[in-house]
């Protein structure tokens, strides 16, 4: 009989995002000693997607908590499209650029025009400031027909 063994890291990931495939789980895991992080899991880098798009979250190294919550080492996704990340000791603005995910969201369908965009993620904390050492993911670009 063989036995499979999680250590308590992994498994403190998989009950954390719940939401997450296990492909998902495993990678955060993999990723989790370089600290906190965030990324877009889909669409890739240079995808040609049509409208709605459908965008997933990831993130290693801390929880997803809903905007209000005040729990250390926990936050919540800003979706930043067609923008630069705004200033880090400020509140994360709310409109066409910053969608705020404040319910704990990981994922979204979103209309978007046919053309190029940019998106990234920024990781807020309860009160949606970027926390002091910013969480967030490299910018990728894709392309809507």
């Amino acid at each position: 009989m063989r036995k499979t063994f999680l250590s308590a890291g992994v498994a403190a990931i998989i009950l954390v995002t719940g939401c997450a495939t296990v492909q998902e789980k495993m990678a955060m895991a993999t990723d989790a000693d370089s600290g906190p992080g965030v990324r877009i899991i889909s669409p890739a880098d240079g995808a040609t997607v049509s409208s709605p798009v459908n965008i997933s979250f990831g993130l290693n190294g801390m929880g997803v908590a809903p905007a209000g919550t005040d729990m250390e080492n926990t936050g919540h996704h800003h979706l930043i499209i067609n923008a630069p990340l705004p200033d880090m000791s400020l509140p994360i603005p709310a409109n066409e650029n910053y969608k705020h995910f404040g319910g704990g969201q990981t994922e979204v369908s979103l209309d978007l025009e046919p053309g190029t965009h940019t998106l990234q993620l920024l990781m807020g904390n309860f009160i949606h400031i970027p926390h002091a050492e910013p969480v967030y993911s490299r910018q990728i670009s894709i392309t809507v027909e």
